[in-house]
């Protein structure tokens, strides 16, 4: 899916003051249904680039090539688009309306991240962003823009930190004073020269409640995540066999993780998102691991349809339900992995042999 769109074309209206059209453009993000806008300079200092450029030569970007590939792209909005001046940082509530993590107690269940038990988010902000442009054009003469969703190479938690949204916490994603951690971005760079807003300072303080709540300890430090390590990154983006040793800490995640997101003590100002295409659906809260293990690809693509999950396909998906029924310890499970261990696909199959032995290894 095209995470861009280039906009431009002359405008009717006539030019009006920086300030004014500051405050005319957040007001029409508000009134389309974003919750956070802030303004930016279409500029990123050396450290993004650095700390992007340390990360990947680590290696801690796995298997996700595509961070490498556009690199000075993703830390320098002008080398994407050098005719870009300002950027606009847009959020969207996705709060969820409990617990986060209550299905971690339940073994015959499965766990899949807050942002994935609702709407493809890329689709809900990507619309929005559009809806945005497109006004920005008619109202703003001569103006030209892009619109990005995070599929594209931006940085936009340093960007969001510079326009003021939040700033980046010591689990590497945007915390939001009002917002806490739950907050999908999307950015609009234009070249109208809008004044910035003043970036957001860090507020984590002496906490570390985000990097002790990780299940896989995948932060080397404070702001340090190696993603090869991350149950986010296991679960969607890692496409083999998971790592033996790491499969036990899965635990029955089995789309994502919000362990260090729900931890963080700045939720307590958050909110439930009041987007009806944000708010979780109430099958995928805690789904049976059972039914879930029972999914071909038709009746996969058919469950997911319009979930981000879908992406990744039936036989990741699966892969992940039975390390989450080998971590279960429920012997009621055994058919279904037993059944899977002759799936076509050797990554399920394999998985599947591990789950087996687990739930036979079981003390009655």
């Amino acid at each position: 899916m095209s995470a861009t769109l280039a906009t431009s074309r002359p405008g009717t209206a006539p030019a009006c003051p920086p300030d004014a059209a500051r405050d005319a453009i957040r007001d029409e993000a508000l009134r389309l249904g974003f919750d956070a806008v802030g303004f930016a300079r279409a500029h990123l200092g050396p450290e993004v680039r650095e700390r992007l450029a340390a990360f990947l030569e680590a290696g801690m970007h796995g298997e996700m090539g595509w961070m490498a590939e556009r690199a000075e792209q993703r830390s320098q909005p002008r080398a994407l688009w050098p005719e870009a001046v300002s950027v606009i940082s847009l959020g969207m509530n996705y709060g969820p309306e409990d617990d986060p993590l209550a299905s971690l107690s339940r073994p015959d269940r499965g766990m899949i991240s807050v942002y994935a038990r609702h709407r493809d988010y890329h689709d809900v902000v990507k619309k929005r962003l559009k809806a945005l442009a497109r006004w920005m054009v008619e109202r703003f003469a001569g103006t030209e823009l892009k619109v990005f969703v995070d599929t594209a190479p931006v940085a936009e938690k340093p960007l969001a930190q510079q326009a003021g949204l939040g700033w980046q916490g010591k689990h590497s994603n945007l915390v939001s004073r009002a917002h806490g951690s739950w907050l999908f971005l999307g950015e609009v760079y234009t070249t109208l020269d809008l004044a910035p807003d003043a970036a957001e300072t860090d507020h984590c303080g002496q906490c570390r409640r985000c990097l002790d709540a990780c299940p896989t300890e995948a932060f080397l430090g404070p702001y340090r995540l190696d993603a090869r390590r991350c149950v986010s990154y296991l679960t969607i983006e890692h496409k083999g066999p998971v790592p033996e040793a790491l499969r036990p800490r899965l635990g029955n995640r089995i789309y994502g993780c919000d362990d260090c997101l729900a931890a963080c003590p700045w939720n307590k100002f958050a909110h439930a998102a009041t987007e009806p295409a944000l708010i979780g659906r109430e099958d995928l809260a805690a789904p049976r691991l059972a039914e879930l293990a029972a999914l071909d690809d038709a009746t996969f693509r058919a469950l997911f349809s319009g979930s981000p999950v879908k992406r990744i396909g039936r036989d990741r998906f699966v892969r992940n339900v039975l390390y989450a029924i080998g971590n279960s310890a429920d012997p009621a499970l055994l058919p279904e992995a037993r059944r899977l261990a002759g799936d076509p696909d050797p990554v399920v199959a394999e998985a599947a042999a591990w789950a087996v032995s687990r739930l036979e290894n079981i003390t009655p």
